[in-house]
């Protein structure tokens, strides 16, 4: 760990806290309460802070499991790429925007609530797919590796086709935004980065081809 630390401190502290935090409010309701986002409140103005706080519970185990293995496998990395108060200010950031359209969508839904870190780990991982297009990923359960952008694009229109549908009791919304968050927030702190994206594109789908 000592190692991951020196190259990506930052990810390491959201690593650690998260798990933290999520462990103690499985076991603390009073906790879990204060933290979990609720569109009704936060569009009157009450309980702003829950745009953050919501992402450092889960509803249970699997959704921490999962969240934090996404977190583990591209986090680390992406802070070596952009550094390290930009992968903060990426991931806290996100975590705000990814909620944004569920407060201004759920505002009138006074038993709504939404949690986890989905959303600003949708930001890590299309901030990665900015500097690794053509890296292998996997979908769940379907032992194929996908180009990383082809990866981003499917995923795009499932969040997109699952949020209008409702399917699951999942944000879908978050993952959606939170992954445009990614992409918008890597740019601006990074300019540079969309030349070599059409680039590296361009010359992976010309290598495809021949």
């Amino acid at each position: 760990m000592e190692q991951y630390f020196t190259v990506a401190p930052v990810a390491c502290i959201i690593f650690a806290v998260t798990i933290a935090i999520s462990l103690f409010a499985f076991y603390n309701d009073d906790l879990y309460n204060k933290l979990i986002l609720q569109p009704y409140n936060v569009s009157k103005g009450k309980y702003v802070y829950t745009l953050i706080t919501s992402g450092f519970i889960h509803a249970d185990w699997t959704h921490l499991l999962f969240n934090m293995m996404t977190f583990f496998f591209f986090a680390f990395e992406l802070e070596r790429f952009i550094g390290h108060w930009q992968f903060g200010l990426l991931y806290m950031v996100s975590l705000i925007l990814s909620d944004l359209p569920s407060v201004a969508k759920h505002k009138k839904d006074f038993w709504y609530r939404s949690l986890g870190a989905s959303g600003a780990i949708s930001a890590v991982l299309f901030s990665y797919i900015m500097y690794k297009p053509f890296n292998s990923l996997y979908i769940m359960f379907l032992p194929i590796p996908i180009p990383a952008v082809v990866f981003g694009v499917l995923y795009l229109i499932y969040c997109s086709y699952a949020s209008k549908k409702g399917i699951g009791n999942i944000n879908h919304d978050a993952h959606f935004f939170g992954a445009l968050s990614g992409i918008m927030i890597t740019v601006l702190l990074q300019p540079q980065i969309v030349p070599y994206f059409f680039r590296t594109v361009t010359e992976g789908v010309q290598s495809l081809l021949h």
